[in-house]
């Protein structure tokens, strides 16, 4: 089987599932190619030689994330050039621009069964884009789905909210969850405490995760402002154009002296080994990568109740779900998790790296797919 997977999105959880699906499907045999754009993120090369180490053909493609009627038909042109190219039986396209030009391309040239994962459609995102853009894109994403033989949601939940959105028929719809090698996780050597807070004998909960709105760090920052959460520090792994916002937030609500900014980082393992529980404080999510990679590091969670985290994080069992998204929501789930006796939350995370391992690996997702694909 020939699969071309096409990506513009190529930064945090959705370059994380490109990488391991395209790496894992050349290693059961698929015989794979991408086409995705560098521009967001230049560190992204070094996966890119990994996998055209293991066989994938890598098509470079400028794919850029906003509106260019201009860009976007230089882009549609490569991207039908590589599909002739390819001939490739699956076109598996991600995210919203990489979907729409790819299965655009792919029904222009007439190849390929269409699959699309939409890791979150851009149209729900109410805080991030405007009233008459998210109109056109789910208007766009309506038209495409008609010519779209299946849509992958990466977690059950996240298949919910596809059907509830009425721009794909149900019966179209079918969930792969995402998943994780977890060898790092369990082998991580604790990065010292004082990394991540000024004082280590506090409770530290770190957050992994691009600085945007979708992810909702701020809200974050406004829970460590409610009482009852004097004593917790937060750690930042992570970069993004909202790194100013935040900080001058933290200052505001007067709590810049319990958190910390880390920037980016390679070394998340070994942060989340030294840390007490991760906390994911998202708008949206599909299913967060953040919140499998803590639970293979045996951490307990505390997440807003989005897309995938309702799947993996059952409360006073993985950890605690707030009961909505929101900064008042976040702080009474903290402080439930906060006031557990550490023999509890250890047993958390002993829980919820047994959950991770049984139904959350790369080499299920990589199954799961395949399946998909031929199906399509």
């Amino acid at each position: 089987m020939r699969v071309l997977h096409v990506m513009e999105c190529t930064i945090g959880g959705t370059r994380r599932h490109l990488v391991d699906a395209a790496a894992g499907q050349r290693l059961i045999g698929i015989d794979v190619a991408i086409a995705v754009s560098t521009l967001r993120d230049p560190d992204f090369e070094r996966d890119l030689a990994r996998l055209e180490g293991l066989g994938v053909r890598v098509h470079r493609v400028p794919m850029v994330r906003s509106l260019s009627p201009r860009a976007d038909a230089r882009d549609l042109s490569a991207l039908r050039g590589v599909l002739r190219r390819e001939d490739p039986d699956v076109v598996h396209t991600h995210s919203s621009k990489g979907g729409a030009l790819g299965r655009l391309a792919s029904v222009l040239e007439d190849r390929g069964a269409r699959v699309h994962t939409p890791h979150t459609f851009a149209f729900l995102f109410g805080a991030m884009f405007s009233g008459p853009k998210r109109a056109l894109f789910r208007a766009i994403e309506q038209g495409l789905c008609g010519h779209t033989a299946r849509v992958i949601a990466v977690s059950p939940s996240e298949g919910r909210t596809i059907g509830e959105s009425g721009v794909v028929e149900r019966s179209r719809i079918r969930v792969v969850p995402n998943g994780i090698d977890p060898t790092i996780w369990l082998a991580a050597e604790p990065a010292a405490r004082s990394e991540l807070a000024d004082d280590p004998r506090a409770p530290i909960a770190l957050v992994v995760g691009l600085l945007n709105a979708a992810k909702g760090q701020d809200l974050l920052l406004e829970a460590l402002a409610e009482p009852g959460l004097e004593r917790l520090r937060v750690a930042f792994a992570g970069s993004g154009e909202e790194e100013a916002r935040l900080r001058a937030l933290a200052r505001a609500r007067r709590v810049d002296d319990r958190v910390r900014f880390l920037g980016f980082r390679h070394d998340v393992p070994r942060l989340l080994s030294a840390a007490d529980l991760l906390v994911l404080p998202s708008r949206w999510e599909g299913m967060p990568y953040a919140v499998l990679e803590a639970m293979a590091a045996a951490k307990p969670v505390v997440a807003t109740p989005v897309d995938g985290a309702r799947d993996l994080v059952e409360s006073g069992v993985t950890g605690e779900l707030a009961s909505d998204i929101s900064a008042s929501a976040l702080a009474r789930a903290l402080r439930t998790q906060l006031a557990r006796v550490p023999d509890e939350s250890r047993a958390q995370g002993a829980e919820a790296r047994t959950r991770v391992l049984a139904r959350h690996t790369a080499a299920a997702m990589v199954d799961g797919l395949a399946a998909v694909y031929r199906e399509a």
